[in-house]
């Protein structure tokens, strides 16, 4: 009797939605099939990798017409909550599985030329980790060097412990307050569990030095992976490997990581969750926090949201009862908290005029108000933090003559002008969309008029006037041009933490998550250009960002002592944001924004879409999507509880040349919207290749839960 033929199903990395069938052949590759290898097998001319998904005896294809697996990964299957994961991450999406899988996969693991070498890899690895320098721990407080506080959220946590229940907790506290300490302490009662593994995800990779040393001092004998782009791919792979056979009982990492297989997951952690940084904005465009709690649900474990400052959505679950709720309402070593200071910048009297006494030379970049407050924490021999979000020297430059403005030649973009040293050799024109750079003209290209005139300013040209208004000052300037690594950002925040700089000049990566211990005065310029936006969550946003940033001031102090000085320009100090930061009531100013948008209809009072739309001309993607908003229509899909807009050009209409235009989807029921957006994608697909229109040519990607339209 001749034995069947086993048949995998196979997804690869392609915008494909189906799978593919291939023959396995046990004597060949030596192994049983299961779900979840990774393989090599032939694709069209070439060779491709893929991830089985299933396996059976039966083919809708002719047996013998279909081509076999060539190889399969020296690696265990991805664990079943894995791929149970990224069903629902392919589904919710409206990406094909292969696309939502294998891009989580280190490259290292898929190159098939390479896995016979993984065995020497892998001992090489084992040997060079025994010589490596032991990682400096710091910032080590016992469950006795908590404060009441501490301890009695350290409490809820433990008591209610139960590895296989699932629990969404929300630790809210303010900054200062001490959030890390507790629930590494938690996570030190859970990794008692033999096996146990647990994930930390931080939103940004300049977070993780300083949280992989305290991590350290809590667990040295504990193995940690860390994941996040700024380590090598071979780094990359190994940490990936270690999470997925086990032997890392820490996984920490930026959004990704939330995608990786961990066979022992016990606990998530979620820092800072509200942060927008755990949005993928390419490729699958998943919210990491939402994905976490998904995945803490399907395996029944808890999951900690951890922030100063909550999302909206967050927020309203936890007063709902749907999540715990745990607050630290007090500073860890019981200092007060930053004063908050408005500087009304349409009012003279904030700005310098020429009689007064130290005036600076130039016109000043800085309120007189302000000048003042540094001068005097500088006196007192503490540190300055300074935040301009805005990289470069100047925004645009400007022809006096013609009115010429520095626009980016392929982005509905200005080119932003960076001094010598931050690009190149020499000043350069930088687009921050396309990545253009280009020489600054001599000349205007309009008129020839030489006086090009810079307009605006950006933590380059603060550096600068920083400088000039205090020569003895020591300034550091922290963006991404200054840290192109990881170890380059590192470095940066080392300079603060030893004293070695008096004043620090940076974009938001100066706000998140750093424990800075000599912050005397935060100073934020320019946040009118983050409240008044097309984006409704802008002032949502802007709040959040100057909370962090105002909780960097003060934070060593200890009991009844001053929590440092935060001054904010504005023109419009009336605003609620300013306001409710005035009083440091996170609370009444998610109530505030809560009703807001109850009354206007917004999530998450209701659910979004966006169908974006690319091509040559703007023109071909607005018809594509008018097109697209007629067939539903047709369809009567378009009710009172399910919206679709009219397609409009996106904020930044050209990027590299591309034309872009998006349709807003709204509905206040989820499931109503999800089965919408299934039927757009069929529709969509059925005249597609990929995810590009054959008659229009137009490319197209569906975007769940969008954070920004």
């Amino acid at each position: 009797m001749t034995a069947k033929p086993i048949v995998v199903q196979v997804v690869l990395d392609k915008p494909l939605a189906q799978g593919f069938d291939y023959l396995w052949d046990i004597e060949k590759l030596g192994i049983e099939p299961a779900l979840g290898q990774i393989v090599e097998l032939p694709f069209g001319r070439s060779k491709a990798i893929g991830i089985v998904i299933k396996v059976s005896t039966h083919s809708d294809f002719e047996i013998e017409k279909l081509k076999s697996v060539e190889r399969v990964a020296p690696l265990p299957p991805l664990d079943p909550p894995l791929l149970s994961l990224m069903n629902f991450a392919s589904q919710y999406y409206l990406h094909s599985l292969g696309e939502t899988i294998l891009p989580t996969i280190p490259l290292m693991w898929k190159k098939a030329g390479d896995w016979e070498k993984i065995p020497k890899i892998l001992a090489s690895a084992e040997k060079r980790r025994a010589k490596e320098k032991a990682i400096i721990s710091e910032g080590l407080i016992t469950q006795e060097q908590l404060n009441a506080s501490q301890r009695d959220a350290l409490q809820s946590l433990v008591s209610k412990q139960d590895r296989k229940t699932f629990r969404a907790i929300l630790l809210q506290g303010q900054t200062g307050s001490g959030k890390t300490a507790v629930y590494l302490n938690w996570l030190e009662s859970i990794l008692k569990q033999e096996q146990a593994q647990v994930l930390i995800l931080v939103p940004e990779i300049n977070l993780t030095p300083q949280l992989e040393r305290r991590i350290h001092a809590y667990f040295p004998d504990r193995r940690m992976a860390v994941l996040h782009s700024g380590v090598s791919e071979k780094q990359r792979g190994l940490a990936w490997y270690e999470a997925l056979t086990g032997k890392a009982q820490i996984i920490l990492g930026t959004r990704l990581a939330v995608l990786t297989p961990i066979p022992n997951l016990s606990a998530i952690v979620v820092d800072e969750e509200h942060d927008t940084s755990y949005k993928q904005q390419e490729g699958t465009r998943y919210s990491a926090r939402d994905l976490a709690i998904w995945r803490a649900h399907d395996q029944h474990i808890p999951i900690l949201l951890s922030s100063a400052t909550p999302s909206l959505e967050t927020w309203m679950a936890a007063q709902a009862g749907r999540y715990e709720y745990i607050r630290l309402d007090q500073r860890a070593q019981g200092a007060s908290l930053p004063s908050v200071h408005l500087i009304n910048t349409r009012d003279p009297q904030s700005q310098f005029s020429p009689g007064d006494s130290g005036a600076p030379i130039q016109r000043s970049l800085i309120t007189k108000t302000l000048a003042h407050a540094i001068s005097k924490t500088l006196d007192q021999k503490k540190q300055c933090l300074i935040l301009i979000n805005r990289r470069g020297y100047t925004p645009v430059l400007n022809c006096t003559a013609c009115n010429w403005l520095s626009k980016c030649t392929q982005c509905s973009a200005y080119t932003v002008m960076h001094k010598a040293g931050a690009l190149g050799r020499r000043p350069v024109l930088s687009c921050h969309h396309c990545g253009l750079v280009k020489p600054i003209p001599s000349f205007c290209p309009d008129c020839g008029n030489a006086d090009l005139k810079a307009l605006g300013h950006g933590t380059q040209k603060m550096e600068d006037a920083i400088e000039e208004m205090w020569p003895q000052a020591r300034v550091l300037r922290v963006d991404t041009d200054s840290s192109r690594k990881s170890k380059g950002a590192e470095a940066l925040f080392q300079e603060i933490h030893d004293g070695n700089v008096d004043v620090v000049v940076g974009t938001q990566m100066i706000a998140k998550g750093h424990d800075y211990q000599n912050i005397g005065l935060v100073a934020v310029l320019d946040a009118d250009s983050r409240l008044y936006s097309a984006d409704f969550r802008a002032a949502e946003r802007l709040f959040a960002q100057l909370v962090q940033v105002a909780g960097r001031a003060g934070r060593s102090g200890t009991n009844g002592e001053k929590g440092g000085e935060i001054y904010i320009e504005t023109q419009y100090p009336e605003s609620p944001v300013f306001q409710f930061l005035l009083r440091h009531d996170v609370d009444g100013f998610l109530r505030f924004t809560a009703s807001e948008r109850e009354e206007a209809g917004l999530p998450p009072y209701s659910y979004q879409a966006l169908i974006h739309a690319e091509a040559k001309s703007l023109d071909k993607a607005i018809q594509f999507l008018n097109e697209l908003k007629s067939k539903l229509k047709a369809r009567t899909l378009i009710t009172k509880a399910l919206r679709v807009y009219d397609p409009v050009p996106k904020p930044v209409m050209r990027v590299a040349g591309s034309e872009r235009a998006q349709l807003l989807i709204e509905s206040t029921n989820r499931k109503a919207l999800q089965e919408t957006l299934e039927i757009v994608d069929q529709e969509l697909r059925q005249d597609s290749q990929g995810r590009i229109s054959n008659r229009s040519r137009v490319r197209w990607l569906i975007e769940r839960d969008p954070i920004a339209i």
